[in-house]
């Protein structure tokens, strides 16, 4: 077991030699092992184990005996355990989201907050290959896209899954020859629960009646749609570059975009929409009807979507944002929005923000720049972590709903206060440009800070440079 997971380990290279790592226990048998694994693995010399941390959601009458036995199990390793509890239920019906959704939320945001306490480069989770096939179920029951269907990445920010290749059939055998008890939610057996329907009924009837390896084929299926969701991004991101056009509202070239491969076509509508109707949701269905309406001859052609309205004028397909209060209402001035591919090593041209973006290559070392700064010549650059940089990125302006994680602060912040608190003046706030990964995860808002994840934290570790430069200014 220990072979598999350091194989996986390696061939997705989630944890370089020496991180300092904190293992996510909730009690139960995957987790535990997550534990154990990192544990011997940590002997070897091969990583630190920073401790283990737990987050108690108080939802069940057992999770008190569950923090008590990760606790214990914490001191059994010789570690720390950090442990973190809230109400997510009263989260729940505050926020009006689903009980899984404020659940996730307020775990994660715990897994942060311990990281940093613990000086973490990274939180390892212990979802194995089961539950890889369980999630890319449910998205395809969804009717999920490739983004969606690639379900759980082994390495996101600093999370990273070491235990995907793993079934949890094989880590409850190995944690038995070791005689490692466990704990087992007795909501795992709630078949009201969607995930648990589908482990419980529908994954066992596809295996007697279909597939016995059914488990490997949809886990297979979801790395597929990684590769193929990582692909379309930056393909989509050249391709916007050319074809969209921001101002007082967003315009797209009806005939280029027209002549791209269809899941191309789809992926440009489906950003520009996204970046309009934020925080609405855009579904497959919105998408589709403007395509259709960029492909007909219809001039004057108009159609409402979720937090925007799009009308084909000549041949432009033209999105205009709507306030989120505006329900019949005509649609709001959006801001001049902008959103340029940032190759690496490379540059790019912002006319928007009058300057040059550039990321040339970089090695390991901190060099000039411990983390952001602006130069005399006014010239900004900062280090970041290339490891956790994955993809393309991109240079953009805010959306609604921006948060990062400023360097110094313990925990995510929303992009306006952050603003706010910065003094930045309201006319400014559009054209500060900000560096966003793949996932369209903050990575520095330049000219102020980078966000905490991408924070260098040793002088050996890899690191991309990230330079912005007035257009105009000294060479």
């Amino acid at each position: 077991m220990l072979d598999s997971a350091r194989r996986f380990i390696r061939q997705h290279d989630l944890i370089p030699t020496g991180s300092r790592v904190l293992a996510a226990v909730s009690g139960g048998s995957d987790s535990m092992a997550l534990a154990h694994i990192l544990r011997d693995l940590a002997a070897n010399g091969e990583l630190h184990l920073a401790g283990v941390v737990h987050f108690n959601h108080q939802l069940r009458a057992s999770a008190d005996g569950d923090e008590r036995l990760v606790a214990e199990t914490a001191a059994s390793l010789g570690v720390p355990c950090y442990a973190g509890r809230a109400d997510v239920a009263a989260r729940a019906r505050r926020d009006r989201r689903s009980l899984e959704d404020a659940a996730r939320a307020a775990r994660y945001e715990y897994f942060e907050r311990a990281r940093s306490e613990a000086g973490a480069d990274l939180v390892a989770l212990g979802h194995t290959r089961d539950d890889q096939a369980e999630t890319f179920l449910l998205r395809l029951l969804r009717g999920a896209g490739p983004r969606g269907l690639a379900s759980m990445h082994p390495k996101h920010g600093a999370i990273v899954r070491p235990l995907l290749g793993c079934r949890r059939v094989e880590l409850r055998g190995w944690l038995a020859e070791r005689h490692v008890a466990f704990a087992d939610d007795e909501t795992n057996t709630d078949v009201g629960i969607p995930r648990n329907r589908v482990r419980a009924e529908l994954l066992p009837l596809l295996a007697a009646r279909f597939n016995p390896g059914i488990v490997d084929v949809l886990a297979d299926e979801a790395e597929l749609a990684r590769d193929v969701s990582s692909w379309i991004d930056g393909e989509a991101a050249a391709l916007a570059a050319r074809v969209v056009t921001y101002g007082d509202d967003c315009r797209i070239d009806a005939a280029q975009l027209g002549a791209a491969p269809v899941a191309l076509q789809r992926a440009v509508l489906w950003r520009a929409m996204r970046d309009l109707a934020s925080p609405r949701g855009v579904t497959y269905g919105h998408v589709d009807a403007v395509r259709r309406l960029m492909l007909s001859d219809t001039n004057g052609g108009s159609i409402d979507a979720p937090g925007l309205s799009v009308e084909r004028i000549g041949g432009s397909v033209v999105l205009r944002g709507r306030r989120a209060d505006a329900v019949g209402r005509p649609a709001a001035a959006p801001p001049n929005l902008f959103r340029y591919p940032l190759s690496i090593p490379g540059e790019v041209a912002l006319p928007d923000a009058g300057c040059i973006a550039a990321a040339p290559c970089a090695g390991p070392g901190a060099g000039p720049y411990a983390t952001a700064c602006t130069g005399s010549d006014g010239r900004h650059a900062a280090l970041v972590r290339r490891d956790l940089v994955h993809g393309s990125l991109a240079v953009r302006n805010r959306r609604p709903g921006d948060r990062f994680r400023p360097v110094g602060l313990n925990g995510r912040k929303k992009l306006q206060d952050y603003f706010v608190d910065r003094k930045v003046a309201r006319r400014d706030r559009d054209a500060v440009p900000l560096v966003v990964d793949e996932n369209d995860r903050i990575v520095w808002v330049v000219g102020h800070g980078i966000d905490e994840a991408f924070r260098v934290t040793d002088g050996s570790q890899a690191v991309l440079l990230l330079t912005f430069k007035a257009v105009g200014g000294p060479a």
